[in-house]
């Protein structure tokens, strides 16, 4: 296997996957809104309180052989995924509140039943966190780790990842994005080898941030990570090396949740049906942590460079240049403290369709950001630690459905239709169990021998 994320010889590759059996630790950077809230939907699930809706891991089907067969599966049943009752979670966070009492602090759950899950969450402290101010300016807390430099910070990470494994009997872990964005950090020349990165380590090189520490700290230990977040990590030349190295996968970046998510439905279905688009403008108000977060300039920057690139790729002006060359796509954040975690997307977007003639679209999201990034952590945690026991390392491209800023192998270019991105992923689930994938041909009776078809 190289750092891409599919043998050339399947059915050679799959034929040993580990069995999932085994405790996982799921250990997330950042143990606020949208960690907890994963933390206590997977708590309540298994206690029957709440079902896992929004989890395609949990609740998905996938359609198996030819049209005529009639035959699917439940995700779950069809590759081996960890058991719910097999994940132990734990984390980091510079603050020291357990995970029930930031849970109730971010008042995205229901009362009655953030009461009725109090025990188990309770127990889940967060270790002493790697942070530096520098790269996110608006929040400070006292729960963080003292070091002489950035080496030592992620050997310091790296001993919380065994200890906590052996203190809770787990055989094996993912490292789950779930904090702040920082600064926007595009890639510079520690960045471009590990040799350079390490050296950068040793000598508290200011280009690296905390999100590259976990990243490295990770891999280290052979645990896959996953970037939830626009953080410039799992991009960089130095951990695709370490990625390969330790034979370890990685994906990212970027929760695909809320007003990003309405784009990857809405502007596929415009380009597929060749309506122009002369302008998208996009606006958010949000109260949480992460808007206080976002209210930084620089941080705002790498958030938004995640969100405008989805439109730009999807619309794209190189095929169409008279449909989309003079796009006018704005995107802001606007943080307002009384909505919490309720966030708020209006968009508005000026079309243009048959002759010229301009039309108008208005989407109004009234979602909450930590219930939709809750089941997409889960659902990506679940998959690297199946592409870990099948031996993927690497860069893997297949979870790019779950992302706004999808990782891909050096030269390829991303693919941001939800659509095709989830046909990507089926494909893969497909594969891994060793059936036939799907081509959606459709010519069955139209001078095609159906048992060619798919």
């Amino acid at each position: 296997m190289t750092h891409q994320n599919l043998s050339s010889n399947p059915k050679q590759k799959i034929q040993n996957i580990e069995s999932p059996k085994g405790r996982v630790a799921v250990l997330t950077p950042g143990m606020g809104a949208v960690a907890t809230t994963l933390f206590a939907g997977v708590e309540a699930i298994k206690r029957r309180l709440a079902k896992p809706i929004g989890s395609y891991t949990q609740m998905g089907t996938i359609r198996l052989g030819k049209r005529t067969e009639n035959r699917s599966k439940l995700v779950k049943e069809l590759v081996p995924l960890a058991e719910l009752d097999q994940l132990v979670f734990g984390g980091w966070d510079i603050f020291p509140e357990n995970s029930w009492e930031a849970a109730s602090k971010a008042q995205v759950l229901d009362k009655e039943l953030l009461t009725a899950i109090k025990e188990p969450l309770s127990k889940i402290t967060p270790m002493s966190a790697v942070f530096d101010n520098s790269y996110i300016k608006n929040i400070r807390g006292p729960n963080v780790k003292n070091y002489k430099n950035k080496r030592e910070a992620a050997e310091l990470l790296q001993a919380d990842i065994r200890n906590f494994m052996k203190e809770n009997s787990c055989d094996r872990a993912v490292m789950v994005w779930c904090a702040s964005t920082e600064i926007y950090n595009p890639i510079k020349k520690v960045h471009s080898s590990l040799a350079e990165f390490e050296k950068g380590l040793l000598n508290n090189d200011p280009d690296i941030s905390p999100s590259q520490i976990y990243t490295y700290a990770a891999l280290k230990e052979r645990v896959p990570f996953i970037n939830g977040s626009p953080n410039i990590c799992v991009e960089i030349p130095a951990i695709h090396e370490l990625a390969r190295e330790m034979r370890t996968p990685i994906c990212g970046s970027d929760y695909k949740t809320g007003q990003t998510l309405m784009k990857t439905i809405v502007a596929p279905g415009l380009r597929n049906r060749l309506l122009g688009v002369a302008g998208w403008y996009s606006t958010n108000i949000l109260g949480n942590r992460d808007g206080e977060v976002l209210d930084d300039p620089g941080s705002f920057r790498s958030k938004e460079v995640s969100k405008k690139g989805v439109l730009e790729d999807i619309l794209s002006a190189e095929a169409y240049p008279e449909l989309y060359k003079d796009l006018c796509h704005i995107v802001k954040i606007n943080y307002y403290p009384p909505r919490g975690d309720n966030k708020e997307g209006w968009d508005n977007i000026d079309i243009f369709g048959w002759l010229g003639a301009p039309m108008q679209i208005k989407i109004n999201f009234l979602c909450r950001d930590s219930i939709l990034a809750a089941p997409v952590a889960l659902d990506l945690a679940l998959f690297m630690d199946l592409a870990k026991r099948a031996d993927l390392y690497g860069i893997q491209e297949w979870p790019s459905f779950y992302f706004k800023a999808p990782l891909t192998a050096p030269g390829i270019k991303a693919e941001n239709d939800l659509s095709i991105q989830l046909l990507k992923l089926e494909n893969t689930l497909r594969f891994f169990s060793k059936e036939e994938l799907i081509n959606h041909l459709g010519m069955v009776h139209y001078g095609v021998d159906e048992e060619e078809l798919q």
